[in-house]
């Protein structure tokens, strides 16, 4: 039962098609009959003829039992449609996925200091599954993950440290998955090594030669449909010294999910290949869902916030501002080398790149995180900063009314 209410929009859709079909060949049949025409009979089937000759020709001819049907891809990897076995293998092991409630990292999830093992070494061990969980109110898909959160667990190193990595794919996972570094010199960045069948595991060690904050994916068969399923991270690389104290650190990923039903539509979503090949998604998010910064940031007046902010993409640049602050300090893409740009109103940020951004909060209030191309907004790109504190007139006075902002 649990299935059919994920699915009931489809069965309702179906349910419509059939029946018009079905009216239609009877409508067809009816006027072959009245018109007892050989020639009517021919015209109708050239007809149908040129509509296919017409739907299928210029989109290729199919080359696989796969949606879309018609569907050209050009990459090193695996294309992005949906073979129909791949359907089936879904579908009869629907009740083994796991159900998270809530699928979103929880922004606070940064580890003060780095963590080594008894070996010296960073010890980092990562689980990919496939879930089922909610990216808005009664919308619903098929999370690809790193240990069950979109974006996965943040890293932290220094460099000239060494990351002892163990990765294991859940044995309900329907296909394999491997993780690329950013931050790792090697072959695909640690995703040669890496691939993992459902039940399996691989280790790999690596030597963190450069600062900076990297992101780290999924990048087995083809890359952006393991990512625009949710499988990526930050991993941070402090510098010799490492990096000076501040009283907040908050890790933020902006992702993109494409789906076949429209923004807002209930149940279990399909993943809209032709939406992804085209760079149009329906959800462009923060931390794996809408709504996820919500309630769960907050700072006091005086307080420095750092901001680890990724992009997971796959395919749109962000314009990460922070409605009514200024950016103190902005190491561009990841940048922990150069002197950070300073006095910023807002960044670019890559697809598969990352900023560390730092700023000093000085009146309370509701700070509004937004990917600047607004329109993003309405598709689910924004977060609160709560501040708290005392307010001084001489930088802000007025009264504050809800709605305020862009």
């Amino acid at each position: 039962m649990e299935i059919l209410s994920y699915l009931w929009q489809y069965i309702v859709e179906a349910f419509g098609l059939i029946i018009a079909y079905v009216f239609a060949a009877i409508f067809i049949f009816l006027m072959l009959r009245r018109a007892h025409s050989r020639k009517i009979t021919v015209a109708l089937v050239a007809i149908f003829i040129g509509v296919s000759i017409a739907f299928y020709v210029p989109h290729g001819m199919p080359n696989e039992l796969a949606y879309p049907l018609s569907l050209r891809a050009f990459g090193p990897g695996e294309a992005p449609n949906l073979p129909f076995e791949n359907v089936y293998h879904f579908f009869r092991n629907f009740n083994n996925f796991a159900r998270v409630d809530n699928i979103s990292r929880d922004p606070n999830d940064v580890p003060k200091t780095v963590v080594y093992g008894e070996n010296g070494m960073i010890e980092v061990n990562l689980t990919t599954t496939e879930v089922i969980a909610e990216l808005a109110d009664g919308t619903t898909m098929n999370y690809w993950t790193f240990d069950n959160a979109v974006p996965g667990p943040f890293i932290r190193g220094k460099v000239g440290d060494t990351v002892h990595l163990t990765i294991r794919n859940d044995p309900t996972s329907l296909h394999p998955h491997n993780v690329d570094f950013h931050a790792a010199t090697g072959p695909g960045g640690g995703a040669a090594a890496t691939i993992v069948a459902p039940g399996g595991s691989k280790e790999i060690t690596f030597k963190l030669l450069y600062p900076g904050i990297y992101v780290y994916h999924c990048a087995f068969g083809n890359a952006g449909l393991h990512m625009t399923h949710g499988m990526y991270g930050l991993i941070l690389v402090e510098p010799e010294g490492g990096l000076p104290p501040v009283d907040k650190e908050f890790y933020i990923m902006q992702g993109e999910f494409y789906t076949e039903g429209a923004l807002g539509r209930q149940g279990l979503q399909l993943f809209d290949t032709e939406g992804y090949l085209d760079g149009k998604p329906q959800y462009i998010v923060f931390n794996g869902k809408t709504g996820a910064l919500t309630d769960n940031m907050s700072a006091e007046v005086g307080d420095t916030v750092r901001f680890y902010v990724g992009n997971g993409g796959v395919n749109l640049v962000s314009s990460f501002h922070v409605i009514g602050e200024i950016f103190d300090r902005v190491y561009r893409e990841g940048d922990l080398i150069s002197p950070p740009a300073e006095g910023l109103q807002t960044t670019l940020i890559p697809a598969g790149g990352a900023a560390m951004i730092e700023f000093n909060v000085d009146f309370p209030g509701n700070y509004v995180l937004v990917d600047h191309a607004l329109a993003r907004v309405d598709r689910g790109a924004w977060g609160v900063l709560h501040v708290t504190g005392e307010a001084d007139p001489e930088i802000f006075d007025g009264t504050v009314e809800s709605g305020g902002g862009h």
